[in-house]
């Protein structure tokens, strides 16, 4: 038989450490109108996620149930984000440092992390607050050891990771400070440039899998010719972000959607991604849940995956939910 290459993978963490406990209810007290924010907690508390401090012990739980595997990938959000700022906040840094400290400790050298929208920063729903910081993807990658783009070879496989927020700019640049924007287009620029390459240089036999924690960046990525040119190579693009299966069959429904530019940030941001929503297709997109799920369904978990490093079989993903009282055994 041949051997297989077994991975791990977990997406949207939110770990909260001490420092973002202490704040309590968070983003929601930014909201100026009562009713809005009134809604705001409704939402949050029946349908997305009633206390986002209170499922630290499920990090634990992953790494004791996926020992041993030989590749690890965390695909972004590793804090609550509590102040909305990304990790330019020192709260949210040191939840990030934590949680990323839990998986290294358990996979050592065999682990990867990409970079989600909360390391980055963006404007909670219903507040103008917050919003992308250049210090934040340097602060990632320096202090945090996320780096932006990574490739490891397995046999044939090529799995590669990438930064969605930079890759679609254009979706967020409505949140950057304007001075810093030539920045922002410049590192997006040596990003697109390094993935280029990489698929590029790919050979006709490589197949690959790419984690992408925003789907949003697909359709950019599209456009991109040495991506395009390549896609059929393309087995499967692991993303996080949506938290649950109802949200990405939502999406599906709402793909091509006109965008909506006059009820805030937020609204703008995701019927601006949603209307190419169908360009998510062709990178053919398994979402891996956050580990707590949403309130409505509580349908949390990660996947474990095995790959033939001979390409001679497709990769397969199983999906293992995790119930939110697992601990480490």
């Amino acid at each position: 038989m041949r051997k297989v290459t077994t991975l791990a993978i977990v997406s949207d963490i939110h770990y909260a450490g001490a420092a973002e406990q202490a704040r309590g209810e968070f983003c929601v007290g930014a909201v100026r109108n009562p009713l809005q924010r009134l809604a705001i907690k409704l939402y949050r508390h029946y349908f997305w996620l009633r206390d986002p401090f209170a499922h630290n012990h499920l990090v634990d739980a992953f790494v004791a149930k996926t020992a041993g595997a030989d590749l690890a990938v965390a695909n972004g959000d590793y804090s609550c984000d509590s102040a909305c700022v990304g990790i330019s906040d020192d709260a949210a840094f040191a939840s990030a440092s934590e949680c990323l400290q839990k998986l290294r400790q358990g996979f050592g050298g065999n682990f990867r992390a990409t970079s989600g929208d909360h390391e980055l920063g963006k404007k909670p729903l219903g507040a103008d607050t917050g919003g992308l910081r250049a210090k934040r993807f340097v602060r990632a990658e320096r202090e945090l050891s996320i780096e932006p783009f990574w490739k490891v070879n397995v046999g044939n496989y090529v799995l590669m990771g990438v930064v969605s927020t930079i890759i679609a700019l254009p979706v967020y640049a409505r949140e950057a400070v304007s001075e810093e924007r030539p920045e922002w287009e410049e590192l997006r620029r040596k990003h697109l440039d390094a993935i280029g390459s990489a698929f590029r240089d790919l050979e006709p036999y490589q197949r690959v899998i790419l984690f992408c924690h925003d789907p949003s960046a697909l359709p950019f990525l599209w456009r991109e010719q040495n991506v395009r040119a390549k896609l059929s190579q393309i087995e499967r693009t692991v993303i996080g972000h949506l938290h649950s299966k109802l949200i990405l069959y939502k999406s599906s429904i709402l793909a091509g959607m006109p965008t909506i530019p006059f009820l805030g940030h937020t609204p703008y941001r995701l019927s601006l991604a949603l209307r190419e929503a169908r360009l998510w297709k062709p990178f053919k997109v398994l979402l891996c849940p956050s580990l707590a799920g949403i309130e409505l369904l509580k349908d949390g978990g990660y996947y474990t995956a095995e790959v033939d490093p001979s390409a001679h079989q497709s990769a397969r993903f199983h999906f293992q939910p995790l119930q939110r009282g697992a601990t480490a055994p």
